[in-house]
């Protein structure tokens, strides 16, 4: 199992980025994968989650509206749409498989202007 994230920068507020995580040695569709973030100093912090197999989403009540969770099942990628981003952003993102608890690198998120 292997996840690795990439999409990350520095973003003015008001931006957006893209972020991807790409899985290799299973399927994203058959598992509940879960976006993470943590900010210096600060604890760890569910994003969003997309759970498999059926899709359904859940999402933190500081990114509703904001961000978006999705997978596409060809590529074996879960993505990280974020839209209006703050300051309060910012942060390393990391993803997560749940039934293992198996976690990629990280890709730090920067907003600022």
């Amino acid at each position: 199992v292997q996840l690795v994230e990439s999409g990350g920068g520095l973003v003015q507020p008001g931006g957006s980025l893209r972020l991807s995580c790409a899985a290799s040695g299973f399927s994203v569709s058959s598992y509940t994968m879960i976006w993470y973030r943590q900010a210096p100093g600060k604890g760890r912090d569910l994003v969003a989650r997309i759970v498999g197999p059926n899709g359904e989403t859940n999402y933190a009540d500081f990114v509703k509206g904001r961000f978006t969770v999705s997978r596409d099942n060809v590529k074996n990628t879960v993505y990280l749409q974020m839209n209006s981003l703050k300051p309060e952003d910012t942060a390393v993102y990391r993803c997560n498989r749940q039934l293992g608890n198996y976690w990629g690198q990280g890709t730090q998120v920067t907003v600022s202007s």
